[in-house]
């Protein structure tokens, strides 16, 4: 059955016992990983000792998000060297950041690069892409089968692209950081547990799961405050968390009937 494990949720940096954003997509063999941060690469290699995954996606270049994506590069340029490159979809500033780390060996050894944004043929997924508003370029990514969708923001402020992005999705990852003192910014960079209900309720979302934790928050708060607006299933992403993906029967009819009537966003 399709899953996707959760190898991290904790923002900004790991904490004890949990890495920063990372899952682990496994659609009948075929394995993707969106997002590599902090801590996440170990936890993957607890999930598939070899490391065999099919691709990787990068929401952003923060290193909450992506400097695990190093840890595997140099996994397969030295313990793999013989390994067939491993598409990595991302936007041209996770590469730049990434390369400054070891500056005398190119990341394309290892790795086929493809630009966010974008879209993608990726194995039995079709991938989209959107920008979202965050500190640095933020592209919240949209996997489908003729079956189910999982959408995922990334780190991002409210946005309407929100609604489109997660729509009738099955499984809505959203940013739920919850910093103390967001809402008296100016300019909003990422979401509260509540706005992440009320976007994935726009969205029109099967399941929610809320991510992108910030240390020390109540994560079953979290979860109550986004259950006020979204009426759907809630959870929480922790570590080694395993969700099935493959949706009910009468969603997957559903799906098929909007999908007939062109009603499903790009």
């Amino acid at each position: 059955m399709p899953t996707l494990t959760v190898l991290g949720a904790s923002a900004a940096h790991p904490v004890m016992g949990e890495a920063c954003s990372g899952y682990l997509i496994d659609w009948d063999g075929f394995r993707l990983v969106l997002d590599l941060g902090y801590g996440t690469f170990p936890r993957l290699l607890s999930h598939v000792p070899d490391a065999d995954i099919d691709a990787v996606v990068i929401t952003h270049e923060h290193p909450d998000h992506c400097i695990d994506v190093h840890g595997l590069f140099r996994f397969r340029h030295y313990t793999q060297p013989r390994m067939s490159k491993l598409p990595l979809y991302c936007p041209v500033g996770a590469v730049d950041r990434l390369n400054t780390l070891e500056p005398g060996i190119d990341m394309r050894s290892a790795f086929d690069i493809y630009p966010l944004p974008g879209r993608y043929d990726v194995g039995p997924f079709e991938l989209s892409s959107v920008a979202l508003r965050h500190f640095v370029p933020n592209y919240g990514v949209r996997l489908e089968t003729s079956t189910a969708a999982v959408a995922f923001t990334g780190d991002t402020g409210p946005h309407p692209a929100l609604a489109d992005l997660g729509h009738n999705a099955d499984l809505y990852i959203v940013d739920a950081t919850d910093r103390p003192g967001e809402l008296e910014n100016t300019d909003r960079n990422l979401l509260t547990a509540a706005e992440a209900g009320i976007w994935a309720d726009r969205a029109g979302a099967k399941r929610l799961l809320l991510t992108h934790f910030w240390p020390g928050n109540d994560r079953s708060s979290a979860a109550s405050a986004a259950r006020k607006h979204f009426g759907g299933d809630v959870l929480t992403a922790e570590q080694d968390l395993r969700i099935a993906l493959t949706p009910p029967k009468d969603d997957v009819k559903d799906r098929r009937r909007a999908t007939s009537r062109g009603h499903l966003a790009d």
